[in-house]
């Protein structure tokens, strides 16, 4: 009895060794690296203590045995949430599906040592068990899972974790509560087949994360190029309109030059300047609007110049984009497009005098910048994680700041963003 004993604590000692790293590898830090190890050692030592509470001082209580155990799924799922940067339902799925990692471990050494009765084989297999798992879903998953905790999904996603707590309560009643494997060994077919089940489940769920991961994304995708068809469209229309306008014009023509010569002949300069001052206003009001070099950047300049009008906004605009630029078009559309329908928002509701944008958009071969102010009448509350405005209409909005965000990251840029007497800035950088 007192090497099952040892088996069983040399197991669970492996076992929060293994989920602390499993959290750690696969949760997005909220703190420094030193500050995350030692909340991580604190915990483990909190754990460990409880085990060997639970296996040596009342070892044969049931009750006791379950009360301990029930406080250290709560002390590590609270650890994998303290040192998450997002304490959502992600972070807990996370949490409580390496819970269901490491119980393999423990399950193999247990199986381990009732066929064999050997300590070191039992042990040996436990490692390598915890040690093959995590390599594999260190380079198979872990992309997948930290994308998927990036993402800022309307929906929370709690029931996403009903999965994982079912295969620990299965795990438990079979192979530890309140009988274990080496009482009752008929039972190892069931953990085994149940260990299957569970890697082949999680297999489908990671898939389904992906893949919704990867929808979210092409629904971005499409929101650019149905702001891009609909640039196109009023571009068209613009250039329609304007050859209409121009062809009256050249028509009026001779009309004005009749005009023209008659006043010159009875000396009347002034009217003469009025009426070449309105050809030059007419041709100027039907030339098309050209920003930059880049055509879909462009269409979406074009597009928010034309909302601004709407709300008599001022638009004050500094750009420098090339017709090649050495990032996703779409993707630096899409992030443009979101500042600047954030900041309509704030500056439509400004007093009349205070309503402007000012942009400097800037992308060369060696950086992109993207700074923008405008006039804020109220009060911005901001992210603490991500520093960025965070949006207070509700549910499913603000999901163009974390677009922003995204885009940013990818680019190993830098985001830096305030607000100063009712003037708010944000300055995207990215130096290539």
């Amino acid at each position: 009895m007192t090497d099952v004993l040892y088996v069983k604590n040399i197991s669970y000692t492996m076992s929060h060794i293994f989920f602390l790293v499993f959290v750690y590898l696969f949760t997005i830090p909220r703190y420094s690296k030193k500050r995350t190890l030692v909340i991580c050692a604190l915990s483990f030592a909190f754990t460990t203590a409880m085990s060997q509470l639970k296996m040596i001082v009342l070892p044969d209580n049931a009750l006791f045995y379950f009360i301990i155990t029930i406080i250290q799924i709560i002390a590590a799922q609270l650890t994998g949430l303290l040192i998450s940067e997002r304490r959502n339902a992600k972070t807990l799925f996370v949490g409580l599906s390496a819970s269901n990692y490491v119980l393999v471990g423990s399950i193999i050494a247990s199986i381990l040592y009732i066929f064999t009765d050997n300590i070191i084989v039992s042990l040996t297999g436990n490692l390598l068990a915890h040690i093959i798992i995590l390599l594999i879903f260190y380079r198979k998953i872990r992309t997948i899972i930290l994308r998927f905790c990036e993402r800022d999904m309307e929906k929370n996603g709690w029931e996403i974790c009903l999965i994982p707590i079912f295969f620990y309560c299965a795990f438990s009643s079979i192979a530890f509560f309140p009988y274990t494997l080496y009482d009752h060994p008929e039972n190892i077919l069931v953990s085994i087949f149940l260990m299957i089940t569970m890697l082949v489940s999680y297999v489908v769920v990671i898939h389904y994360l992906d893949s919704e991961t990867k929808y979210v994304t092409e629904l971005w995708k499409n929101a650019v190029l149905k702001s891009y068809a609909k640039g196109l469209e009023n571009q068209n229309y613009l250039v329609k309109q304007s050859e209409q306008n121009l062809k009256v014009l050249r028509h009026d023509m001779r009309h004005y030059s009749m005009m023209i010569d008659s006043l010159l002949d009875q000396g009347e300069y002034d009217e003469i300047r009025n009426i070449t001052g309105h050809i030059e206003e007419v041709v100027n009001d039907n030339k098309i609007k050209h920003y930059c070099e880049n055509l879909i950047i462009n269409i979406v300049l074009m597009n928010m110049a034309e909302y601004a009008a709407v709300f008599s906004i001022a638009l004050h605009l500094d750009v420098l984009i090339p017709t090649h630029i050495p990032v996703n078009e779409y993707e630096f559309a899409l992030t443009l497009a979101n500042l600047f329908e954030n900041a309509l928002i704030s500056a439509k509701q400004a007093e009349p005098a205070k309503k402007y944008i000012d942009a400097k958009i800037h992308c060369t071969e060696e950086f992109l910048l993207v700074d923008m102010a405008n006039e804020c009448a109220e009060e911005i509350h901001f992210d603490p994680i991500t520093g960025l405005p965070k949006s207070r209409r509700g549910k499913g909005h603000g999901l163009g700041m974390q677009s922003v965000h995204d885009f940013c990251s990818e680019m190993g840029g830098t985001i830096d963003c305030y607000c100063e007497n009712n003037r708010f800035r944000i300055i995207l950088y990215v130096k290539f």
